[in-house]
């Protein structure tokens, strides 16, 4: 019989992050990201994760220091980060600094496709230490994030 215990105790630790503006998902313009809230979106990633023999700690945070506080937590706590850097990916260096120096696979993940809106957006400091890019996929590009960066971890 199996023991979800066990199985989670085994599971290899990765930080899922998100900034800014993200705990509004599901009211802030669902037009562009759609319906599904925040809470739904952890629960996706709870669960894919487990599929992938991942355990997501999830946070979410509209503060930059704090994203970069998980960050640097995740080059000893972590396997693996997926982060949707929302605001940030266009204009904080800072936040790319500490990723590119968290010494772990990163998978970038967009709700929206970036590059078909406005021009500022086109570009992500993030996506330049990021070991893949996930955009335009709405909520199941976390999925489709875990689901790579499992790739990544398990195989280093």
């Amino acid at each position: 019989m199996p023991n979800p215990d066990a199985d989670r105790a085994s599971a290899v630790p990765v930080l899922v992050l998100n900034g800014p503006n993200l705990n509004l998902l599901g009211l802030r313009e669902p037009e562009i990201y759609g319906r599904d809230t925040l809470a739904d979106i952890e629960e996706l990633c709870r669960s894919t994760a487990a599929e992938h023999g991942l355990r997501a700690d999830l946070r979410q945070s509209n503060h930059e220091g704090v994203l970069i506080d998980a960050v640097q937590e995740a080059r000893t706590a972590h396997r693996g980060i997926v982060i949707n850097p929302a605001g940030y990916s266009h204009t904080s260096v800072a936040l790319r600094d500490a990723l590119a120096a968290a010494d772990v696979p990163i998978v970038e993940v967009h709700l929206s496709n970036i590059h078909r809106r406005e021009e500022f957006r086109h570009f992500s400091y993030v996506s330049g230490v990021a070991d893949a890019v996930i955009c335009g996929a709405g909520a199941h590009g976390y999925a489709l994030a875990l689901a790579h960066l499992a790739r990544l971890v398990h195989k280093a």
